[in-house]
């Protein structure tokens, strides 16, 4: 953790251009307003992926064609912002970063990104892999350099990658070490299935990767469709565009069938609202309906089954349980 509050204001951009000249892709960190210059950065290590959290004044981070011949970690790396103000310039194009949107640039080609280009802090999350580990023909790469890439809700495995940098540099300290490993896997997968994506070269993935990438999506469509008591193995192949047997297939390694999956994820949404208080008034078989269960027997009898008690029962002893209020 770096936070320029901690020294004396002329001191505190060179303090964090040192700093990123010594990370892990070396640069230049420079500012026309170094007076009044503030940053706060974060580090963390997901193993095989290295991510940085940096909130800035006005500033930009440059990569000259000197630091590249002094060292090229040859990295591939991804950025976002969380509120703007982001310019990503490289390969002769430049572009601004919308907030749902993220951007590639390359360790091996002189770039400038500029951040907080109006007033006030902007906070963007980079993330650096080492383009050998990403398993692609990267060939095709420099077309996707400085390009504003989807990345918000609903836009596949961009909002997947985007929502767990954020999570990760949002609370590191609530993530143990080996948590922290295996999502830098999972954001690895991400980000090589983002540029699969848009190179046209899904077919090109290892079939690990392309599975585990796929289950994270439809993982996510799952959650968000609880709610709809239709939702059903043959739904959810549909809208990802595969058989249901390749479906029934993926979920193999899990032990568990999809159907059974989709059963405890509403079970586990509605044991959470049981012990609610502020749902305290919510009848039982509201909860029931909310979570996708279209008969309260059924719901009963599932809950029973799985938590050893009826739901009303439950939601009694939460209600009576120390510190519940």
């Amino acid at each position: 953790m770096f936070r320029s509050g901690e020294l004396p204001a002329g001191e505190r951009l060179a303090a964090a251009d040192e700093l990123f000249g010594r990370s892990v892709l070396p640069m230049r960190l420079v500012s026309q307003a170094d007076g009044v210059f503030e940053a706060t950065v974060r580090h963390v290590d997901l193993a095989s992926m290295k991510v940085v959290e940096l909130a800035a004044t006005p500033a930009a981070m440059l990569r000259t064609p000197r630091l590249i011949r002094r060292a090229d970690p040859e990295v591939l790396s991804v950025i976002l912002s969380l509120n703007g103000g982001l310019v990503v310039s490289q390969s002769g194009r430049e572009t601004e970063v919308g907030r749902d949107q993220l951007a590639l640039y390359d360790s091996s080609l002189p770039f400038r990104i500029g951040v907080a280009t109006g007033d006030g802090t902007t906070t963007v999350v980079s993330a650096h892999v080492p383009r050998a580990q990403m398993e692609l023909p990267l060939a095709g790469l420099g077309r996707l350099l400085a390009r504003p890439l989807p990345a918000g809700r609903g836009s596949g495995f961009g909002g997947l990658l985007t929502q767990l940098l954020t999570d990760v540099t949002g609370e590191p300290g609530d993530h143990r070490p080996v948590d922290l490993v295996r999502m830098g896997s999972i954001a690895h997968d991400l980000l090589t299935a983002v540029v699969a994506h848009h190179l046209d070269a899904e077919t090109a993935v290892p079939d690990d990767a392309r599975h585990r990438a796929l289950l994270l999506r439809i993982d996510s469509f799952v959650r968000k469709q609880l709610h709809d008591p239709t939702l059903s193995p043959a739904t959810i192949a549909a809208a990802h565009h595969i058989s249901v047997g390749h479906l029934h297939r993926l979920f193999g390694p899990r032990g568990t069938t999809v159907a059974a999956w989709i059963r405890r994820q509403r079970l586990e949404r509605a044991r959470r609202d049981l012990a609610d208080p502020a749902l305290r008034e919510l009848p039982v078989h509201r909860i029931a309906t909310r979570w996708g269960f279209t008969g309260h027997s059924t719901f009963t009898r599932a809950f029973r089954a799985a938590y050893g008690t009826a739901p009303q029962d439950y939601r009694h002893q939460a209600a009576a349980a120390p510190g519940h209020e």
